[in-house]
């Protein structure tokens, strides 16, 4: 659905918080889940989601918010391989394509991160595997491009967007030769994406996603990988042989479907200044094609206060996921691949010498965005409110995606009432700040 603010981006959740890894699963879950939040978040308009929504015609503003698209909503759909190429059989996909319309949902973005399993299992630095020094990494996200193509809505100027690995987990680029060939797979993805618009018109960008430890980890990173490898003029003279294209089309080319997934949370835990970060990108001709809609967790340690340091071994607990620390102190930033090699760092004396008390602590462990205190803890949600409300004045993207994940290996306590209220919640948490006083109901498509 889209927002009525400056750009009139569209708002989605990703619906990797839903366990499932084949085609019926993901469709299970939809069915079950996508549908009530929707309702919920919209305030209860349960018609909307029953077949009986208006699908078209009506009365139109000038800018293409109006009645005829009040009931829409959008679908951040995530995608393992295995459920990519089960659905991409022509049955499945009508299939599809008719829940959609019947439900008034369309589907603009994918996240295409995670390849395989993503919930019940350990994945930790797995879930980067295959990254892109692998081919089928590439195979992964040509099928996924393919795919969105298929789903998009032919709104004029709707471009879709799948979120990708941050090239790899850190310790597995070796050396420029690792990013040379990273990059050199993108271009190739690249090619693929201008097939699909010449073939269907359809428009659809690769966003690579930087996150703590990785490749890809900071805005300036990212920057300079941009800037000295996929943009490089031997990579805009290698789309230009693979897709036929002038050199400055193929620039160009890479310059509209390559760009980053800019995840609220990773931003925060790397201690940046989204407004600035965005600035930055947008001044090396990076673009931004989604922002994950994310908050992390925040400690002061200095103290080791009891409750502070009970409540991040609970967090802690969690064996799925990798939840990377940074820390700050005294004016440098320490990083921990996860949170209980930081614990132990901590408790047993030597995380800093004594002349450099650590002083604070982000955590890469997505919490629901409504709260600010996570019991003894406080959240990043202070950076991602003063992100939204850049965003409402200086639009950076037109894809907007709450993206708590890990609902199912939360604290108890923090998952009362549900994940389906959940997720409505922190829906109508970003309507709030995106759009004031006016209701999610009153967006267009």
């Amino acid at each position: 659905m889209r927002l009525a603010c400056a750009g009139a981006p569209h708002l989605t959740y990703c619906t990797n918080i839903h366990t499932g890894e084949t085609w019926p699963e993901v469709k299970q879950s939809l069915e079950t889940h996508l549908l009530d939040i929707w309702s919920r978040a919209a305030g209860g308009d349960e018609g909307a989601h029953r077949g009986g929504g208006d699908r078209g015609g009506g009365d139109r503003r000038a800018d293409g918010v109006g009645a005829s698209a009040r009931r829409r909503c959008g679908v951040g759909l995530r995608l393992s391989a295995r459920a990519a190429a089960e659905l991409a059989v022509p049955a499945e996909l009508d299939a599809f394509r008719d829940f959609l319309e019947r439900n008034s949902l369309y589907v603009f973005t994918l996240n295409g991160f995670p390849y395989g399993r993503f919930h019940g299992a350990p994945v930790k630095e797995q879930v980067y595997l295959p990254d892109w020094l692998d081919d089928e990494r590439l195979a992964y996200s040509d099928l996924l491009a393919t795919l969105l193509a298929e789903l998009l809505p032919s709104d004029e100027g709707l471009m879709g967007s799948v979120s990708t690995v941050p090239g790899a987990f850190r310790p597995r680029v070796r050396t420029p030769d690792d990013a040379a060939a990273m990059a050199r797979r993108l271009v190739e993805h690249a090619a693929h994406l201008v097939g699909i618009r010449r073939r269907t018109g359809k428009r659809v960008a690769l966003a690579l996603e930087p996150e703590p430890c990785c490749f890809l980890e900071t805005t300036p990173e990212a920057i300079g990988f941009f800037t000295d490898h996929v943009f490089a003029p031997e990579r805009v003279r290698e789309l230009s042989a693979l897709a036929g294209m002038s050199l400055p089309d193929a620039e160009e080319a890479l310059r509209t479907h390559l760009g980053l997934c800019f995840d609220a949370c990773h931003m925060a835990v790397e201690f940046e200044d989204a407004p600035e970060s965005l600035a930055a990108l947008r001044s090396a001709g990076i673009g931004v094609h989604k922002v994950q809609i994310s908050a992390g967790l925040r400690a002061r340690v200095a103290e080791r206060d009891p409750a502070t340091m009970a409540r991040l071994r609970a967090y802690a607990e969690d064996v799925v996921y990798l939840h990377q620390v940074v820390e700050r102190r005294g004016g440098e930033l320490v990083r921990y691949l996860d949170l209980p090699e930081a614990l132990a760092a901590l408790e047993g004396g030597s995380a800093a010498p004594p002349e450099a008390t650590p002083e604070e602590w982000r955590v890469h462990f997505h919490v629901p965005i409504f709260r600010e205190i996570e019991g003894a803890l406080a959240t990043t949600q202070p950076e991602l409110a003063a992100l939204l409300s850049h965003l409402r004045e200086s639009p950076a993207t037109q894809h907007l995606e709450v993206e708590t994940y890990t609902w199912d290996v939360l604290p108890e306590d923090q998952r009362r009432g549900g994940m389906v209220e959940a997720v409505a919640r922190e829906l109508r948490w970003v309507e709030e700040r995106m759009v004031g006083d006016k209701s999610v109901g009153e967006a267009g498509r």
